[in-house]
């Protein structure tokens, strides 16, 4: 039920230009995979921004985590965000504020959904969770934003933290467990809130558990997330034994490929 109200919720927030937006670009896709040329029609239809390349964690695949981005560590200014929403709200619909960074390690964060939401444009963001008090969770479910994906990597400190390195699990449980309550207390339907597991091998014997956790917490979905892992042509102490949590595929030389080919 969740899952389908969340989807009601997107397709809300199309107008008949976006509707007709979207179609331009099916019809630009589709026409350039024919006549194997670039063909382009229509304005963009969705977004991801970065509000923050700051991250307070040291994932071991994660640049941010790594401190080794080669632009500068910042946040999104206020300004530039309203003029970029000025620009693109006609034909936008949809934004994912969201990348590499800490959403909420900018002071101004829920100022950019506010933004949004004025827009009529729908919001998302995934975070790893250790910022949300209770009054936090509030002022999260007060800004409209739509959609939160809490990132809960592991069902024990043990195997959460190595991957989400100087992690901790118990805050991502309090943080979980204070949206659940600011909805309630709000009677509010959003964020829906989705547990995020990203399946590497120290976590992967703990994906059936997590569903279960999720529902005795009323947390609306689960999402299984594969892992991207920049040096895999020899296999990596984080792929999943199991292929089917994998992005890679074993070859019969011992080396691995990536699975599937791009459109």
């Amino acid at each position: 039920m969740s899952k389908w109200r969340d989807s009601i919720r997107i397709v809300r927030h199309l107008t008949a230009f976006r509707i007709w937006n979207i179609l331009l670009l099916r019809v630009s896709f589709l026409s350039a995979r024919i006549f194997s040329k670039p063909i382009h029609l229509g304005l963009p239809a969705s977004m991801s921004i970065e509000p923050t390349t700051a991250c307070n964690l040291g994932c071991p695949e994660c640049p941010s985590g790594l401190k080794q981005f080669t632009r500068p560590t910042g946040k999104l200014d206020l300004n530039l965000h309203r003029k970029l929403l000025n620009q693109i709200e006609k034909s936008v619909f949809y934004i994912n504020y969201y990348f590499q960074g800490e959403p909420f390690l900018h002071p101004e964060f829920l100022e950019l959904i506010k933004d949004a939401k004025r827009s009529r444009i729908y919001t998302s963001t995934s975070t790893n969770g250790h910022f949300i008090t209770p009054e936090k969770a509030l002022e999260i479910v007060d800004s409209g934003l739509d959609r939160i994906i809490v990132s809960i990597d592991g069902l024990t400190q043990e195997t959460y933290e190595q991957y989400r390195v100087h992690g901790k699990l118990s805050k991502v449980i309090s943080a979980s467990q204070n949206l659940v309550a600011a909805k309630r207390e709000r009677n509010s339907h959003t964020p829906h809130l989705i547990f995020q597991f990203l399946a590497v091998k120290p976590n992967e014997h703990e994906i059936p558990q997590v569903f279960e956790l999720a529902s005795e917490m009323s947390i609306d979905e689960v999402r299984i997330k594969t892992a991207q892992l920049y040096d895999y042509k020899n296999g990596n102490p984080l792929m999943p034994e199991n292929e089917r949590y994998s992005r890679y595929k074993r070859q019969g030389d011992g080396t691995y490929k990536l699975k599937g080919k791009p459109w």
